[in-house]
């Protein structure tokens, strides 16, 4: 906004002179018939349109730089915002994905075309109202009275577009999710032979983004007509009224001619920013969705103090509710983790024992009560000291493009080849390490994924510097034989475990079996 307002005085200057210039020359041909006298404002006509195209460029640029730095930002911090808390569940993949990608894209409109102009409505009018005023001072008054309406009716259908593009975003980013689920869910629906089904939940979510964005367009395009229409009456009666006033000798041919040269440019700036609005309404709205993605990612774990190493992990009256969600995920828990010790957490689906992990871990922060590490709280630790200490088995456990032993040493990056194959044997993983894995594990089952993780956190825990093992079901889809031995791996390490499960096996291993019920309404059942 700052940068536009330099090249807006500029632009303002060349404008009052291109029509001095035009008027000058004009005149002197009708006065006196010849060309010869007024031959040098051709080349001065020019001069000026060269330096205006300069001043456009210059514009542009300093614009189009703020838009690449701004986007840039905010991928940032959208980035570090996901980051800083990767289990959160309101803000689902697609809409990320689109956000970050189409959505911040949309900004180039809203910095280089309708910021740089707002910065000209705001000079222009006012540096060309008074060279008007001085030159003809009524038709300064028709200028004053009729330029504030055009913000007056772009105002009120601003907030129209607004409105629609809002929704438009919502039918937009509903159809990413709904393919990027109906993507990811293919294999399975393909197997049921219910794929082909799918596709009129397709087709009704594409024609509701469709009328959406046909909606928008009429009512841009609407807009657009009703803002130049206003402009165009507002010049007229200003041509009128000093026609009038040339014919009867009121005001000389050349103060006529020069008024009616600067009055269009006096709304043309104002014009421009209502057209230029629907330019930049997609982009503000998707920049609206990174903020509230960046504004409620505070990370959990903000404090400095290095995690004590053979501390208990002690959950004091933790309760934990999602945003927007009517009851909490967990209530009022409260258990205590001995070093060396094993204890299951169980319990019916939605007691909330992947988000007791998901706070143990310092991936979100309890809405009451607080977790400590011994004394010492763990939004008072620094994340990086307290998950050195910690190997993290999820439900569904990252792996990345590249061999088995590539996704084992993202546990501990300078495992020797021997180490790594130790970890396989300890994890009962019966695939060379060479095996090649795909993006999202293909080419594994989620059986293997997990023996996979597993090895990874044994050799976090054996040859690396973790204390703590958190498992999120890390037997589930391995038989009976796979399950025993990835059991006498847990306890062969003689380290802490917070593990959940529901198979009875792991629950017999544990020496505590902590039972978590599910919440109606905040109350416990």
């Amino acid at each position: 906004m700052a940068a536009s307002v330099a090249p807006g005085v500029v632009s303002a200057a060349l404008m009052i002179t291109q029509a001095w210039l035009l008027a000058r020359g004009i005149v002197g041909v009708f006065e006196t018939h010849q060309l010869g006298p007024v031959t040098w404002v051709i080349p001065a006509l020019v001069t000026v349109f060269a330096l205006r195209g300069l001043v456009s460029w210059v514009n542009e640029t300093l614009a189009h730089r703020a838009a690449a730095e701004v986007k840039s930002t905010l991928r940032r911090d959208i980035l570090a915002a996901r980051l800083a808390n990767p289990t959160r569940t309101d803000v689902p993949t697609s809409t990320l994905i689109q956000v970050v990608n189409r959505g911040l894209e949309d900004l180039d409109g809203y910095f280089s075309k309708y910021l740089p102009q707002l910065g000209l409505a705001l000079v222009v009018p006012l540096i060309i109202g008074t060279a008007i005023l001085v030159t003809d001072w009524p038709s300064a008054i028709i200028v004053a009275f009729t330029l504030p309406l055009i913000p007056v009716f772009m105002a009120l259908i601003g907030w129209t577009t607004q409105k629609a593009v809002a929704r438009r975003f919502s039918v937009a980013d509903r159809l990413a999710h709904h393919f990027a689920d109906l993507i990811e869910g293919l294999p399975t629906l393909q197997a049921f032979g219910r794929a082909r089904a799918q596709r009129k939940g397709v087709i009704i979510t594409e024609d509701a983004n469709r009328r959406e964005t046909m909606r928008t367009l009429y009512v841009s395009f609407l807009s657009s007509f009703a803002l130049e229409f206003l402009a165009t009456l507002s010049v007229a009666v200003v041509a009128v009224t000093i026609g009038f006033r040339v014919v009867y000798g009121h005001v000389t041919f050349f103060d006529a001619l020069f008024v009616l040269v600067l009055a269009p440019e006096a709304f043309l700036p104002v014009r421009q920013v209502g057209a230029h609005f629907h330019d930049s309404a997609d982009g503000v709205a998707a920049a609206d969705a990174a903020f509230e993605i960046i504004d409620h990612s505070a990370p959990a774990m903000t404090g400095t103090a290095a995690a004590p190493a053979s501390a208990d992990i002690v959950v004091d009256a933790v309760s934990f509710q999602h945003r927007g969600a009517e009851r909490p995920a967990v209530d009022a828990v409260s258990l205590t983790v001995h070093p060396g010790e094993v204890v299951a957490l169980a319990g019916p689906s939605g007691s909330g024992k992947t988000t007791l992990l998901s706070l143990v871990m310092g991936f979100a922060s309890p809405t009451r009560g607080q977790i400590l590490l011994g004394a010492q709280p763990l939004a008072d630790t620094d994340p990086d000291s307290w998950h050195a200490l910690t190997a993290w088995v999820p439900q569904t456990p990252g792996m990345v493009n590249g061999t088995v032993a590539d996704n084992v040493r993202l546990g501990l990056p300078t495992a020797t080849d021997d180490q790594v194959a130790e970890a396989l044997a300890a994890a009962s993983v019966d695939f060379p390490p060479d095996k090649r894995v795909e993006d999202l594990g293909e080419g594994l089952s989620s059986g293997e994924r997990r023996r996979v993780a597993m090895a990874r956190a044994w050799l976090r825990i054996t040859h690396g510097a973790a204390r703590w093992l958190v498992l999120d079901e890390p037997t589930a889809g391995l038989d009976a034989d796979a399950e025993a031995q990835v059991l006498a791996t847990v306890r062969a390490t003689g380290a802490g475990a917070l593990v959940v499960s529901h198979r009875p096996a792991v629950l017999a291993v544990a020496d505590r079996v902590v039972e978590l019920e599910t919440t109606r309404n905040g109350v416990p059942a």
